[in-house]
């Protein structure tokens, strides 16, 4: 009798045996051919760490200016909380709680949980509310969006920068490594890597 666990394709629904991978492999569907998982060496400890770096440079990101504006002598520049006040302040609240949801609230929520999750596995514990805060964390990965205020960020400084000298802050080029931070961390994250360390440590 196979004694390997079971695992359902999320594409065909085809119920199989999980079989061993080697470093760096990929198991897919038989029937379908759709990826099921592969093997993540030691993808909890990169996320962790790309979590930390990822943690530092949203702090950075948000206590220092975006952007700036030269004219006549004179530097205005703005952080990303002053600019979603100046929304909310024009009467563009939808606007408003929009960047400031998806810019700063869900990227915050996604880092804490990630963190939250991630640090007791690493030195053999589980975390209270495991599950709740595990759900929580793919609830709001869809909302996190850096790469849309980076797009958005980078056409608004073209149209600037024919009427007057705009100057990039630090924040400008911490969103673009943030934006890259959670790219890495999207790509090393394995749901399938820390269930398998939450039943080592339970």
């Amino acid at each position: 009798m196979n004694n390997q666990p079971l695992t359902a394709c999320h594409e065909c629904d085809l119920l199989q045996h999980e079989v061993p991978l080697p470093e760096g492999g990929v198991a897919h569907c038989p029937r379908c051919g759709a990826e099921l998982y592969r093997s993540h060496p030691e993808s909890l400890e990169r996320t962790l760490a790309l979590t930390t770096g990822a943690i530092l440079l949203f702090a950075i990101a948000n206590a220092f200016p975006i952007v700036g504006i030269r004219m006549e002598g004179q530097v205005v520049q703005t952080t990303l909380f002053h600019t979603v006040q100046m929304l909310f302040d024009n009467d563009m609240k939808s606007l408003s709680a929009l960047v400031f949801l998806t810019t700063m609230i869900m990227p915050a929520l996604e880092l804490f949980a990630l963190t939250y999750l991630l640090l007791p596995l690493k030195l053999g514990s589980v975390p209270p509310h495991f599950a709740l805060v595990f759900r929580m964390l793919h609830a709001v990965q869809p909302w996190a969006m850096i790469e849309v205020l980076m797009l958005g960020v980078l056409v608004s400084l073209v149209k600037l920068a024919g009427l007057a000298n705009v100057v990039p802050g630090i924040a400008l080029w911490s969103f673009g490594a943030l934006m890259m931070m959670m790219a890495a961390i999207a790509a090393t994250f394995s749901p399938r890597a820390v269930w398998e360390r939450l039943a080592a440590a339970e």
